[in-house]
């Protein structure tokens, strides 16, 4: 009777999309074995479920599957669960005391849901106001394509981006907004193709209302460059 608990527990928490905790939840030998080591035994286990599955991994068209997806996982679809790769955050001065909200909005991202590792995509909007230190507008998109390269649930992947930029700026005023389709959504259960999740986190004077509806102003704002 408990595995049926357990299990009707295991299959809500996956529907609900919730997050425990703003950490990645990692082992403590999560890097013990080398990217090479871990592409090595990852190809083993996908042509396990390939053939499980009935697949013929003798055809052409299925005999690197194993090894692609092996390496896309490595490298790509989760290579943000490896420090190595968190992008330097090198911060300026900010000599033009620009003390206004600073808004990159519309960034592109691709993650990975961590309940059944379909994909989630959608854009995030983050901004901050300086205390002294700016960064680079590129690295910005860089912090958020670094923690969406993870099996992720979204209200994480939005209070990580928030903490990680507070900590190399040195203020608390940073804000995130995500707007994503899940494919866990879209293409299983309910399959609603058209609905997607939207999640906050606002910190420091993010927080008061009148700073909180200027950033959410400046993400609605038209800016459609082109021709």
């Amino acid at each position: 009777m408990s595995n049926k608990i357990d299990e009707a527990l295991i299959e809500a928490i996956g529907d609900a999309h919730e997050s425990f905790s703003a950490t990645t939840p990692l082992r403590a030998d999560a890097f013990d074995k080398s990217d090479e080591e871990k592409i090595a035994i990852i190809t083993e286990h996908v042509k396990g479920i390939l053939e499980t599955l009935g697949m013929d991994l003798e055809d052409d068209s299925l005999k690197g599957t194993p090894k692609r997806v092996a390496k896309l996982y490595v490298n790509e679809a989760f290579g943000g669960l490896n420090p190595k790769r968190e992008p330097s955050m090198s911060t300026f001065e900010n000599s033009y005391r620009y003390d206004e909200m600073l808004v990159e909005k519309n960034i592109v991202l691709y993650s990975t849901c961590e309940h059944h590792l379909l994909p989630i995509v959608g854009r995030a909007h983050v901004a901050y106001i300086s205390k002294g230190k700016v960064v680079g507008l590129s690295k910005m998109n860089r912090i958020v394509d670094y923690y969406a390269k993870r099996p992720q649930v979204q209200e994480r992947l939005t209070r990580q981006v928030v903490q990680a930029l507070q900590e190399v700026l040195g203020t608390k005023d940073v804000a995130c907004v995500i707007d994503a389709k899940h494919l866990c959504v879209n293409s299983r259960g309910i399959r609603d193709i058209e609905s997607s999740t939207v999640t906050a986190e606002f910190g420091g004077v993010f927080q008061e209302e009148a700073k909180k509806k200027e950033f959410l102003d400046y993400i609605n704002l038209k800016t459609d460059f082109g021709a």
